[in-house]
């Protein structure tokens, strides 16, 4: 018989409730509670299922890119088969997640939270308090409110095409379109993508998205921008979207990316003294809410931090050292890398391009075509650039942005740089693996 009072209750089991869970456990009662899928959604209908799919495109466009030079014939994918590897990782998740969890002394109840005073939950009919509470219940994808919305669906559907639709829209240029479209278009649907704006990726450099959506075209991608959807209508051939730039659109299957929007709305936050606004639950400096007793960790905080995995992880060890006593310090969020998946893959970490090239008394820019360098031209790299920013009084790297094929290996790399403040004398003074994507650090500082 489950217990009914804890030391901390958390609500949300992804990466960022499962991370506290676990360290807290070692020495407190814990009960964590989830209303979907056991791990989140990263791992089930999220980033890890989305890059075995992208594994495949990278496999094909790298024997494309070699073709001709050493290697012949075509491949093409085959969505059913890629969807079963990507299910063979996928539909264990939850049972594995649960036997993590029971096997670490961790209560678990499946169900949906709802506060009914500052230190007690209800779910399934009981009541459960508190010392401390963990909100950890992410986001979810937002639908338009436009006539015919029932019709749209979401990257959780995309995950889940047991055939690939011979055509395909995509509503909204970020991350999730991006990346899904490219998969999509390497996999042989035609594609096609429509944009309120002229931009995709806003927190890039419109330089290299520019370049990013020349390439996307190249591949069969079709942007229709300037255009906001009004109506979507089905017909016999499937789905009508109307819009405004004479938008007139027939397709197999719509899809929303219109970005996610902080799960919050069941949880009766007013009655538990919570503040929240409509970017996600206000936090301070140390992930407390207006209520002392109960944190925030992962993508329902309202923040601007990129809404990460790693950065709802490292968030969850923090809350639970807190708890524990271990620390009192404000959190301190290190260099972030982010990656979107595309073709090529488009990474930056720290200081932005934008924020330097704006303050070039104080910031060195320098970007270098490698296209020819033997690390790109070895794989037979289409382009590859890379743009690496300095503080002019310290000389030392503090942000990057790169443009390749493996943009995800090198900016991991840079990452640490940037963290350790590391000088090129010291990278000099270091010996890699030759000939690797590491080896050519010190040509970038």
């Amino acid at each position: 018989m489950k217990q009914s009072h804890y030391d901390t209750i958390i609500i949300g089991a992804g990466p960022g409730g499962l991370s506290a869970a676990f360290d807290l456990s070692q020495q407190q009662s814990v009960l964590i509670i989830e209303n979907d899928l056991w791990g989140g959604t990263c791992p089930n209908r999220g980033c890890d299922p989305k890059k075995m799919l992208y594994s495949a495109v990278e496999t094909k466009q790298r024997q494309e890119s070699l073709s001709g030079f050493g290697l012949t014939g075509n491949t093409t994918i085959n969505w059913p088969e890629l969807m079963a590897f990507k299910s063979s990782y996928t539909d264990s998740v939850p049972t594995n997640t649960l036997a993590g969890l029971s096997g670490s002394n961790i209560e678990t109840v499946y169900g949906s939270a709802k506060f009914i005073s500052e230190t007690e939950i209800s779910i399934n009919d009981a009541v459960y308090s508190a010392d401390n509470f963990i909100i950890a219940t992410g986001q979810s994808p937002v639908i338009p409110n436009i006539t015919g919305r029932h019709f749209l669906k979401t990257s959780t559907d995309f995950l889940s095409l047991k055939t690939l639709p011979e055509k395909m829209v995509f509503i909204g240029a970020g991350y999730v379109s991006i990346e899904l479209a490219n998969i999509a278009a390497a996999a042989g649907s035609e594609v096609h993508i429509i944009q309120h704006n002229n931009q995709i990726l806003r927190e890039f450099p419109t330089v290299y998205t520019n370049r990013l959506i020349d390439n996307l075209k190249n591949s069969g991608i079709h942007f229709h921008f300037d255009t906001t959807v009004t109506e979507v209508r089905k017909i016999n051939s499937g789905y009508l979207l109307l819009g405004d730039n004479e938008l007139d659109l027939t397709v197999d299957l719509a899809i929303s990316a219109l970005g996610r929007h902080p799960n919050v709305d069941t949880l009766n936050l007013p009655v538990a003294g919570v503040e929240v606004n409509s970017h996600g639950i206000v936090v301070d400096d140390h992930l407390t809410t207006s209520n002392e007793h109960i944190y925030t960790v992962g993508d329902v905080i309202s923040r601007r931090q990129p809404k990460l995995t790693p950065v709802s992880t490292f968030e969850g060890h923090y809350v639970s050292n807190q708890l524990l006593g271990q620390s009192t310090h404000a959190i301190s969020y290190p260099p972030i890398p982010v990656t979107v998946y595309a073709s090529p893959q488009l990474s930056q970490v720290g200081v932005s391009l934008e924020q330097a090239q704006r303050d070039p008394e104080h910031y060195e820019v320098r970007t270098q075509d490698t296209t020819k360098w033997y690390t790109f031209n070895r794989i037979k790299e289409p382009e590859a650039s890379v743009t690496t920013i300095f503080d002019k009084s310290t000389h030392l790297l503090v942000g990057a942005v790169a443009y390749t094929t493996i943009a995800e290996e090198l900016i991991n790399y840079l990452t640490p740089l940037i963290a350790n403040k590391t000088s090129k004398s010291a990278v000099d003074q270091l010996i890699f693996a030759y000939p690797t994507p590491a080896s050519d650090l010190d040509y970038y500082l």
